[in-house]
């Protein structure tokens, strides 16, 4: 499975989601940003962690570090592997006496067990090609889109159009609409789906 590092580029909420929060990841070496709809507790066990506040008592994630670390395993990486009806699956992926093992996890708790871990996040490339965006102002890095003359000789193509989407998503995402964020993402999934 072909996989791209990504890094955790912020958390954001909306009262209009009914409490629900999203986690923007990044690409470390690209400009594709991942949108992921997460629960308030997970949010809040990610950006305690990520400005190192220490709860007075443990939360969920941090006894599953501490369980891991007294099992003598390490968490080697945390990867979201896939995306299935709207829902992101992911895997943790342990060590521990030299042997290797996934287990099945939520995007939210992989990526809140990934920050305490210091372990890398990965996603698979087919979940950034679907579910991924380019935020509009990076959109002259070469590759990403042709020049605006070749863009005025052609007619308004697939690929046009699912850009003008992801530019709509973007905007939706930074003005934290997630309800309108979603549709435009099932759309651009729609139409990246129809080749």
């Amino acid at each position: 499975m072909e996989k791209v590092q990504c890094e955790i580029l912020g958390l954001s909420s909306s009262p209009s989601t009914g409490g629900a929060y999203a986690i923007l990841l990044k690409e470390i070496n690209g400009a594709r940003r991942l949108p992921i709809i997460i629960g308030a507790f997970e949010a809040q066990a990610i950006a305690l962690e990520m400005e190192r506040v220490k709860p007075p008592r443990p939360l969920t994630h941090d006894l599953l570090k501490v369980l891991i670390d007294n099992l003598g395993a390490n968490v080697i990486e945390i990867i979201i592997n896939e995306l299935k009806d709207n829902t992101f699956f992911a895997r943790i992926v342990l060590e521990s006496s030299g042997l290797t093992n996934e287990i099945d996890a939520r995007p939210s708790d992989a990526i809140a067990l990934a920050v305490r871990a210091d372990a890398p996040i990965f996603v698979s490339e087919i979940v950034m090609e679907t579910a991924a965006f380019v935020p509009s102002d990076e959109t002259d890095i070469p590759g990403f889109e042709s020049s605006d003359q070749e863009q005025e000789k052609k007619p308004l193509s697939k690929e046009a159009k699912i850009a003008a989407l992801q530019d709509k998503l973007r905007e939706a995402l930074e003005s934290e609409e997630f309800e309108r964020a979603a549709k435009l993402r099932d759309e651009i999934k729609r139409l990246t789906q129809n080749n």
